[in-house]
């Protein structure tokens, strides 16, 4: 199986990404990747409008129309959700492999 090359995401955009499941603004993002990280990622405005610009580059996310103009809102599009489950595979297989033999460690030094 070919490796896509835009895995794996790093952290910031894959909160970006969870963050405009449901279209939100910059400042929506930046508040809810800090609660989907449980405080543990921290987005700078600069940074995050740094990764948008790439985001719709890749046509991971779109800009979608806004009742306020003063704020751009984002969605993520399909080829950003594809990317997003394959990501979620791939750490889901990481996380499997590695209790799979933490598992059979504990149990060989019993």
């Amino acid at each position: 199986m070919e490796r896509n090359r835009q895995l794996p995401l790093t952290e910031t955009v894959y909160y970006i990404l969870l963050a405009v499941i449901e279209p939100a603004h910059g400042y929506l993002i930046i508040q809810k990747i800090d609660q989907l990280s449980n405080g543990q990622v921290k987005m700078a405005a600069g940074t995050l409008y740094g990764a948008i610009e790439n985001l719709m580059k890749l046509q991971f996310i779109q800009p979608i129309a806004s009742k306020d103009s003063r704020r751009k809102v984002y969605e993520i599009t399909e080829k950003g959700r594809e990317i997003l489950q394959l990501d979620q595979n791939r750490m889901q297989h990481m996380i499997n492999v590695t209790t799979s033999l933490l598992n059979n460690e504990e149990e060989d030094n019993r």
